[in-house]
C-alpha cells in the first residue's frame, strides 16, 4: 500500500511538473511571437513613415518646378525623426526624374518620378523665310542656307549677295536681282544674277542671268505664311501673364545678374552694359527690348535642349558686343519676336548690331535689319536687309525646334511609381 501511494505521488509530482513545462513553453512561445509582432509592427510603421518622408521630398521638389524655384541636383530634407533624400536627373528636352529616398531608422523606401515638360514645336526649314516684304542684300551678304520669299529679293546697286543653297520667290511681279546662288532658283523674274543650278521662271522673263544648269519656264510658287501664327505668339503672351505683370520698365543694371520669367512687363526691357539676364520663363515685354554693349541674354539651364521666348509688342536693339545664348545644350535658343510694324531700315522692328549665334529672330510684321560683319542662325520676317558681310548660317537642327515657357513652366507626369 505505501508503495502504491509512493507511486501514484510521484506521478502526480512529475505531472505537475510536465503542465508546468508545457506552460512555460507556451508562456515563453507567446512571449516570442509577441515580441515579434512588436518588431514587426515597429518595422511597418517605420517603413510606412519612410515612405511618407520619401513623398514629401517629391511633393517638396513638384511644387519648387511648378513655382519656378530653385531645385538642387541633390538635397536632403528632415521629415519627422527620418529623411528625404532628393535626386534630380535632367534628360533631354527639359523633363526630370526625382528620386526621393525616405530614412527612417534605416528602413529605406524610394519612390520616382518623371515630369514632362510641354514644348511647342515650330520647323524652320530655311536659312531665311521672308513674307511680302521681301530682302535687301548689300555687298558680300550670305544666306548659308535656303531662303524662300513671297516678296523680291535684290541686291543693292553694284553689290552681290550670296545665297549658298536654293531660292523660291513666290508671287507673279516678284524679281531676283544681284545674287549669286549656288543651286536652283524659282521666281517671276530675273535680273544679273549668277545660278550654279537651273533657273525656273514663271512667265516674268529674265534679263543678263546665268545659270549653268539651263533656264527653264515653270508654274508660278505659292506664297508660304511664316511658320508662326499670331495665335501661337498671344499663346506665349499668356504663358509669361502667368509669372504675373511688372508694371515699368525693367532694367538689369550694369554689372547685375537678374532672373525674370515668367513675366508680362508692362514697359521697356533693357540690360545695361555689361549686365546678364537669365530667363526661367517666357517674357512678354508690351514696349522695346534693347540689349546694350557687354550685356549677356541667356537661358536658365534648367530649359535643357528646349529653348525660350521673349516676346515684344515694340522694337528689338541688339547693340554691339551683346551676346545672346541658349542654355548651353546643343539646340537650345532664345528665339526674339517683334510684332512692330516698322519696315524704316533706320528704325526697324528688329536691329541686330552684332553676332547672336544662340538666337533666332522673328519678326511678324517689320523688317529685321541685319548690321555689317554679323553671323546669326536663323531670321524670319516680313522683311529682311542684310548690310555688307552680314551672314545667316543655318544649323539642321532648326528644322524641329522645341519652344518650352521654362523651368517653372507647364509640366506632365508622365511616371510616379516606387522602386525600393
Amino acid at each position: 500500500m505505501n508503495f502504491i501511494n509512493r507511486k501514484n505521488g510521484f506521478i502526480v509530482i512529475l505531472a505537475t511538473f510536465l503542465i508546468l513545462v508545457a506552460g512555460l513553453i507556451i508562456v515563453l512561445a507567446a512571449g516570442y511571437i509577441s515580441i515579434n509582432n512588436v518588431k514587426s509592427v515597429r518595422n511597418n510603421i517605420y517603413s510606412l513613415g519612410s515612405y511618407y518622408a520619401a513623398e514629401a521630398g517629391i511633393e517638396d521638389s513638384l511644387l519648387r518646378l511648378a513655382k519656378g524655384m530653385n531645385l538642387l541636383a541633390n538635397n536632403t530634407l528632415t521629415i519627422g525623426n527620418g529623411t528625404a533624400t532628393i535626386e534630380v536627373i535632367d534628360s533631354i528636352g527639359g523633363s526630370k526624374s526625382i528620386i526621393s529616398t525616405g530614412d527612417i531608422s534605416d528602413r529605406i523606401r524610394k519612390i520616382r518620378v518623371t515630369y514632362i515638360i510641354n514644348t511647342d514645336h515650330v520647323s524652320f526649314y530655311y536659312g531665311a523665310q521672308v513674307g511680302d516684304g521681301g530682302m535687301i542684300m548689300e555687298n558680300n551678304s550670305r544666306v548659308k542656307g535656303n531662303v524662300f520669299s513671297n516678296g523680291s529679293i535684290v541686291g543693292t546697286a553694284g553689290a552681290k549677295g550670296y545665297i549658298d543653297y536654293s531660292v523660291k520667290v513666290a508671287t507673279i511681279g516678284s524679281r531676283i536681282e544681284g545674287l549669286v546662288i549656288g543651286q536652283d532658283a524659282y521666281t517671276h523674274n530675273c535680273k544679273n544674277c549668277d545660278i550654279a543650278g537651273f533657273l525656273y521662271y514663271s512667265g516674268g522673263g529674265q534679263e543678263n542671268c546665268n545659270a549653268s544648269q539651263g533656264i527653264k519656264e515653270h508654274p508660278v510658287q505659292d506664297p508660304e505664311n511664316l511658320p508662326i501664327s499670331s495665335e501661337q505668339i498671344n499663346g506665349w503672351k499668356n504663358d509669361a501673364l502667368k509669372g504675373g505683370v511688372f508694371i515699368n520698365n525693367y532694367t538689369v543694371l550694369t554689372g547685375q545678374t537678374d532672373y525674370l520669367g515668367p513675366r508680362k512687363i508692362e514697359g521697356n526691357l533693357v540690360l545695361q552694359n555689361n549686365s546678364t539676364l537669365i530667363v526661367n520663363g517666357t517674357i512678354w515685354v508690351t514696349g522695346n527690348i534693347i540689349l546694350n554693349n557687354g550685356s549677356l541674354l541667356m537661358l536658365d539651364s534648367g530649359y535643357g535642349s528646349a529653348s525660350g521666348i521673349i516676346v515684344a509688342d515694340g522694337r528689338i536693339n541688339v547693340l554691339n558686343g551683346s551676346n545672346i545664348q541658349g542654355s548651353g545644350q546643343e539646340g537650345s535658343y532664345i528665339m526674339l519676336i517683334s510684332t512692330n510694324s516698322s519696315l524704316d531700315p533706320l528704325n526697324p522692328a528688329i536691329d541686330v548690331m552684332n553676332n547672336a549665334q544662340g538666337a533666332i529672330f522673328f519678326s511678324s510684321n517689320g523688317l529685321i535689319r541685319l548690321h555689317n560683319n554679323m553671323l546669326v542662325r536663323e531670321v524670319v520676317g516680313y522683311g529682311l536687309y542684310l548690310d555688307n558681310n552680314a551672314i545667316i548660317e543655318y544649323e539642321i537642327g532648326l528644322s524641329d525646334t522645341s519652344f518650352s515657357s521654362g523651368p517653372g513652366g507647364s509640366w506632365e507626369l508622365s511616371e510616379w511609381k516606387e522602386i525600393e
